[in-house]
């Protein structure tokens, strides 16, 4: 290191550095954003707890995977709030690590537990007959118990990996929260063997999850075909569209931002992936199950309704 090189202990994110009144008009874009992520999300959990129709394998998927938008868009979203009002934001060190910890955390688990999700889809559609011996309370704490332990390895590594980088080119990370492409562009040490352990740990992860996705929906597409008529192969489609969208849309912008490298990548471009991820999946995602699906659609009616009396009395 040169003796004119300071080791950074805090960063300050620079956000999106746009004209202030654009700031303000993100602000409360992103503000009512949130509020639809946490309203829709909560609202799922509770639908999926007070509907004893919704007490079925997919729905406590379901109800974890809203409980981990929930977790993955307050890890950013109400920093890149203040960052939006304050043009800026000074960080320390400690809660960049933290937030780098909790926001791999989050990411890795949902992609197992999306993966669990299509292996469900896959006993529910090909071995209906034997889908409640096969997908017990016991199978599925111990599939949900699993995607958070291997995310948590995987958060365990890539955070010790990438904080034991030495940063001391600058403490002004050009994003809206502590992401890696951007804090690599700070290191003044040899990053390489690192990041070639950061980034096989991101492909392993999103490979792993896409295999037991993609060999899942080949088995399914195989029993399919066999189905004789029309009505029972929509009933069969119906069941996996909801899943199959969220899983393109969730794995589609991972890919992108993470297995293409950091080497000639735009940070203002990551900027825009990123908000699709962490702000605009976790609000489609209640959306999606909802709108696609006839039981959710039927439980909140029944809420509606049950809302509807009790203001009439």
């Amino acid at each position: 290191m040169a003796e004119n090189d300071t080791v950074v202990t805090g960063f300050v994110l620079m956000g999106f550095q746009l004209q202030a009144e654009l700031q303000t008009g993100l602000f409360f874009v992103f503000l009512v954003l949130y509020l639809i992520i946490m309203g829709g999300n909560l609202g799922m959990i509770g639908l999926i707890q007070s509907d004893p129709r919704l007490q079925t394998p997919m729905y406590f998927f379901l109800s974890h995977l809203s409980f981990l938008d929930i977790c993955y868009s307050s890890v950013i979203v109400p920093q890149l709030l203040e960052t939006l009002w304050t043009d800026e934001m000074v960080i320390t060190y400690g809660q960049c690590v933290t937030q780098f910890f909790f926001f791999t955390l989050c990411a890795s688990t949902e992609c197992f537990l999306l993966a669990a999700m299509a292996y469900d889809r896959y006993e529910a559609v090909c071995n209906p007959l034997l889908y409640a011996t096969a997908m017990t309370p016991r199978t599925l704490l111990g599939l949900v118990a699993g995607a958070y332990a291997g995310a948590m390895v995987n958060s365990v590594i890539r955070t010790g990996c990438t904080f034991s980088i030495s940063f001391c080119k600058s403490n002004h990370v050009d994003f809206f929260f502590c992401d890696l492409p951007p804090l690599l562009k700070l290191a003044c040490t040899e990053t390489r063997p690192r990041e070639q352990i950061i980034y096989f740990l991101a492909f392993l992860v999103i490979t792993t999850s896409i295999s037991v996705v993609l060999i899942s929906y080949l088995f399914i597409i195989q029993s399919v075909l066999k189905i004789r008529t029309a009505g029972g192969k929509t009933k069969a489609i119906s069941t996996c569209a909801s899943h199959m969208t969220a899983v393109a849309l969730f794995f589609g912008t991972l890919i992108f931002i993470y297995l293409k490298g950091n080497m000639g990548k735009s940070l203002g471009e990551d900027k825009i992936v990123s908000i699709f991820y962490t702000v605009i999946i976790p609000m489609l995602n209640p959306m999606i199950y909802s709108l696609r699906n006839k039981e959710v659609k039927e439980a909140l009616k029944k809420v509606l309704n049950r809302m509807k009396v009790s203001q009439e009395r």
